[in-house]
């Protein structure tokens, strides 16, 4: 048994956001700590590793720990329709989960069932990254967004005094050079120049929950998998996503 409660609705359907860019379904893992999960999308080429503290929720009761797997499709949905100053509680209903929204005009109640998630994802890779980048979320939107106009990869290359974007397509080719301790770049810290090339699309959803102004840290190696670290509130963020390898 558990209930949960969260005072600002919208801020728990942030994180779920970030979640469901990538993966329709996973399994919320609840102790007295907080609450985890853990999945890949169904590609396989991309995982997401989600953390919350039991400080963010303002109750937190928890009789034993349990998991409970949903549609997070479904439950996108429902928290889309949270509005502004209402508060969440959730709690189990037998083999459902009961959300119930609190506002200054009533209640609403949803029950979602509680399903078997096929497979939850295996251990993050263990990766002895050579650069590690913090950006800007705005500013790496825009670059993604300049390479979109090109291209569905783009390529991360750095060296000790610079961080390159490039996408290249029929349309014809980019290259954006940034220096280190400017507006968008936060850090940066290259042991050893890097190069990789990733799926736009995957990076754009992965980052697109990514708070205005906050910070992302990326992990990166030579045609090893890219790591993104961000947080929302007091949620905690880390994706790895697969290099681009051209046949």
């Amino acid at each position: 048994m558990f209930e949960i409660k969260i005072d600002d609705a919208r801020y728990w359907k942030s994180c779920v956001d970030s979640i469901v860019s990538l993966v329709d379904e996973g399994t919320f893992n609840i102790a007295k700590e907080g609450i985890t999960l853990k999945a890949m999308d169904p590609s396989g080429i991309s995982m997401v590793s989600f953390t919350i503290p039991n400080k963010a929720f303002s109750k937190f009761e928890i009789e034993k720990p349990t998991s409970v797997g949903l549609n997070l499709d479904n439950l996108g949905k429902i928290l889309a329709s949270a509005r502004d100053g209402e508060q969440l509680v959730m709690k189990d209903s037998g083999n459902k989960l009961s959300m119930e929204f609190v506002g200054q005009n009533g209640k609403r109640r949803y029950k979602l069932p509680i399903i078997d998630v096929k497979k939850d994802a295996d251990k993050e890779p263990k990766i002895a990254f050579e650069s590690n980048v913090e950006v800007k979320s705005d500013f790496l939107k825009e670059v993604l967004k300049d390479a979109n106009l090109l291209s569905t990869y783009v390529s991360f290359k750095t060296d000790k005094n610079a961080f390159v974007v490039a996408a290249k397509g029929d349309a014809g080719e980019l290259e954006e050079e940034h220096q280190g301790n400017t507006d968008g770049i936060k850090k940066l810290d290259v042991t050893k120049a890097s190069a990789a090339t990733f799926n736009l699309e995957y990076l754009e959803r992965i980052i697109s929950a990514s708070p205005a102004g906050a910070s992302i840290m990326m992990g990166l190696k030579t045609e090893e998998p890219v790591k993104i670290n961000y947080k929302i509130g007091d949620a905690e963020l880390s994706y790895f996503l697969a290099p681009y390898m051209a046949e």
